[in-house]
């Protein structure tokens, strides 16, 4: 296992939640990771953040980790949910809630429900 998967692996296991993006969940740096970042900072959800702008082999690592092209990266409980489009379509269809249900991750549910309101 190269150095950077040992890292990823290390952080998905190490946390409930994990988004792998461009920036900061204070400071994101492309829409994408804005979108998802924004979500999870709305609703409450306590999650850790990698800046995969901040170190090339994390960047490309997540990216042949999980087989998917594309930043942000969502996990659960070591798992790997999405990217932007899927987590934005679990948000509105209550998918999200349920998927943070089941694995016991904290989240405002009123936060959820005003999202999928405002998206209605």
């Amino acid at each position: 296992m190269s150095d950077a998967n040992a890292r990823i692996s290390e952080t998905i296991q190490g946390n409930n939640v994990v988004l792998f993006m461009k920036g900061t969940k204070s400071m994101p740096q492309c829409g994408f990771s804005s979108r998802v970042a924004g979500v999870l900072n709305y609703m409450g959800v306590d999650f850790a953040d990698v800046n995969v702008l901040a170190d090339e082999e994390i960047r490309q690592g997540i990216k042949d980790f999980s087989d998917w092209p594309t930043i942000p990266q969502l996990y659960v409980k070591g798992e790997f949910v999405g990217g932007c489009d899927i987590i934005t379509e679990m948000t509105l269809s209550g998918e999200l809630d349920t998927l943070f249900d089941e694995n016991g991750v904290t989240y405002d549910k009123d936060a959820a429900d005003k999202i999928r309101e405002a998206n209605g």
